[in-house]
């Protein structure tokens, strides 16, 4: 049986429970998350880390949630109220949803009726992911405008240009695992990747330009210039406080998760276990495919955690400029690159021929982006002009400034 076809014999209470099991399970990894990134950035800066709550301090992310709860809830006076409650609750919730359609197990049997962690399986299950995404930026901007302020807005208008630059790169990239599994059902997807090599492999370049990509959607360092605190203070959250603020920090992480998550399904073999391991699938009644799914997506997570422990944030005309003249500009090349491959396979094509047109295609593109680097270094050895005096009159300095006397510093204040 397929996994629509399991997934359409499942009561309605079987659903409200793997629901309640996805909730749980996400609020979970969020409180370890906050825990081991703290941890591991420790460790990378030589420090210790949280260590006093708890054993390892183990309990310090659950502890900051019921510090956050007993905070004090302002609501700034110049702020519209309504939306200003509402913009938490959209990212939330929208980070949540997009577990409907990750396929988290094969076959399992929970209380006596065989099914699969998987709440629906769509035909379209990827658009769905990438559009509950594009809603939860919404919190994000509603958050900046209804605060009333000037940072937060320009933090949230930040995020929307972030999330509009990398959207577009992380669709393309998905575009190519269309093309090879024939479908945009997650289940089908990973079902494709059960007796072939992962897409990951396969369809490399697109598995990197999603990783880059996953990083700016979810405001992650470096590309967390909707926060930007040197520039912003606190970016869109600025205003906020105890729950609502808690909201915000519990959507980031779940968009954390929930992007590794589809990373996982899409690039990884999603819940399938390591090649030459396909034996351990069986364990545990089929649950141990669970835990092989999780370990991909705590890898993705340390990778997340590695990034904001080594790089430093891009400047905002970098971060754009990434965006749309490189990962946007690869990825439709490579779509091209993808479409021709798969045509001339289909066709009959003998293999060396396949292999001869990518030698082509590469060697196209790196003579392309030599071409790119050459012209850019020799801008860049230009000699420009000194700057010319102002046309505009200019006062003269003092010659000496410790000799200005009080009268001319404007008199005695005191």
């Amino acid at each position: 049986m397929t996994t629509a076809e399991i997934l359409a014999n499942d009561p309605g209470w079987l659903i409200a429970v793997k629901g309640l099991f996805v909730f749980v399970v996400c609020v979970l990894l969020t409180l370890m998350s906050v825990w081991g990134e703290r941890r591991i950035v420790a460790r990378m800066q030589m420090r210790l880390g949280p260590n006093r709550v708890g054993k390892f301090g183990l309990v310090q992310a659950l502890a900051d949630g019921v510090k956050l709860a007993l905070k004090e809830d302002l609501i700034p006076a110049a702020a519209d109220k309504i939306v200003f409650v509402i913009a938490p609750i959209i990212s939330a919730t929208t980070a949540f949803m997009a577990f409907a359609v990750i396929p988290l197990t094969g076959p399992v049997n929970l209380f006596g009726q065989a099914t699969v962690m998987q709440l629906t399986d769509l035909p379209v299950g990827v658009l769905y992911v990438l559009a509950v995404a594009s809603v939860g930026v919404y919190g994000i901007v509603l958050a900046g405008w209804s605060s009333g302020s000037t940072y937060p807005l320009l933090g949230g208008l930040r995020s929307s240009a972030q999330v509009i630059s990398y959207e577009i790169a992380m669709g393309l990239s998905l575009v190519a695992v269309f093309i090879y599994s024939g479908s945009m059902s997650t289940s089908e997807i990973v079902a494709a990747q059960q007796d072939t090599w992962w897409y990951g492999l396969v369809l490399f370049p697109s598995f990197v330009i999603y990783a880059i990509s996953m990083v700016g959607e979810t405001n992650r360092a470096p590309f967390d210039l909707a926060e930007a605190e040197g520039e912003l203070v606190g970016g869109f959250h600025t205003e906020y406080s105890s729950l609502k603020f808690a909201l915000f920090f519990l959507a980031e992480y779940i968009n954390i998760i929930a992007v590794s998550a589809l990373a996982t399904t899409l690039f990884l073999g999603g819940y399938h276990a390591i090649p030459g391991l396909g034996f351990t699938e069986l364990w545990l009644g089929g649950w141990f495919t669970l835990i092989w799914f999780f370990l991909k997506v705590i890898l993705f997570f340390f990778i997340f955690v590695w990034l904001r422990g080594t790089l430093p944030r891009l400047r905002y005309d970098q971060f754009m400029q990434f965006g749309w003249k490189v990962l946007i500009p690869a990825s439709l090349i490579w779509i091209l690159v993808v479409a021709t491959l798969r045509v001339i396979s289909q066709n009959g094509a003998s293999r060396p021929a396949t292999f001869a047109f990518a030698g082509v295609v590469v060697l196209i593109v790196m003579a392309i982006s030599t071409g790119f680097d050459r012209s850019k270094q020799k801008r860049m050895n230009q000699t420009y002009p000194e700057a010319s005096a102002p046309s505009f009159p200019v006062p003269s300095l003092p010659i000496n400034s410790t000799t200005i006397n009080v009268s001319e510093r404007g008199g005695d204040r005191g």
